[in-house]
C-alpha cells in the first residue's frame, strides 16, 4: 500500500508519536510506554510513520531505535499555505463587507 505523510498525521496515536519522538531518539519499548494500547498497535504506527519516511529506525546491537525525520512535514505545510491565503482573501473581502455595513448603518443613525 503506498502511504503519504497525509496518511501518518491523520491519526492521534500516530501524531503523539511524532511529538515524542520530536524531541528525542527512543527505543520501540520507550516508545510503547508512553500509550495505553498494545505494544503490536504501537509497532502497526511505527510501521507507517517509517513507511511515510517520518521517522528512521535504526537497529542498535538488541534494540531498534525510532528517531523522528520531520522534513516530510513540509509537504503538509506547502498544502496547507494555498488553503491559507484563500481563506485570507476571503475574510479580507468579509471585512471589507462589515466595514462598509457599518459605514451605512452609521449613515442612516445621522439621517
Amino acid at each position: 500500500m503506498r502511504r503519504d505523510v497525509f496518511q501518518a498525521i491523520a491519526d492521534p496515536t500516530r501524531r503523539a508519536i511524532l511529538s515524542l519522538l520530536a524531541a528525542q531518539t527512543l527505543t520501540l519499548n520507550a516508545v510503547a510506554e508512553n500509550f495505553d494500547i498494545s505494544r503490536p498497535a504501537i509497532s502497526k504506527h511505527i510501521k507507517i510513520l517509517n513507511e511515510c519516511g517520518l521517522i528512521e529506525i535504526t537497529d542498535k546491537g538488541r534494540e531498534r531505535y525510532c528517531e523522528a525525520k520531520l522534513e516530510k512535514l513540509n509537504e503538509v505545510s506547502v498544502w496547507i499555505e494555498q488553503y491559507k491565503q484563500f481563506w485570507e482573501t476571503k475574510l479580507d473581502a468579509l471585512e471589507t463587507y462589515l466595514d462598509q455595513l457599518q459605514k451605512d448603518k452609521n449613515n442612516d443613525s445621522l439621517s
